[in-house]
């Protein structure tokens, strides 16, 4: 496994993905064991195109994440159903993408 999967966090702690995580849980458990599986595969490299991952551009896929060297770090977390991401949830990624850019040191 070549890639670590890690959580975005706000400057103030909050995780909004772990949020949006256990959310799913209790609504869809179903929907929640798929997600988990879907994002360990992400460890490794093979699975980084479609179906489970898409890349929208400058380092941002569909799944939310953002690769940087080994990393892969979930921005945000979305139930689509297949439909074209809404531009305010991509507008949301950018930003937390550009926040998390700014933040890290390594």
């Amino acid at each position: 496994m070549d890639f670590r999967v890690e959580f975005y966090v706000m400057a103030a702690g909050k995780c909004p993905v772990r949020e949006f995580l256990d959310d799913l849980k209790l609504s869809d458990p179903d929907d929640f064991a798929a997600v988990v599986a879907g994002l360990a595969k992400l460890r490794n490299r093979q699975y980084h195109r479609e179906p489970l991952s898409k890349a929208l551009g400058n380092g941002l896929f569909e799944l939310r994440h953002v690769v940087k060297g080994r990393r892969i770090v979930l921005l945000h977390g979305i139930r689509n159903k297949g439909r074209a991401i809404p531009s305010r949830d991509l507008a949301t990624a950018w930003e937390r993408m550009r926040d998390w850019q700014k933040r890290d040191e390594t």
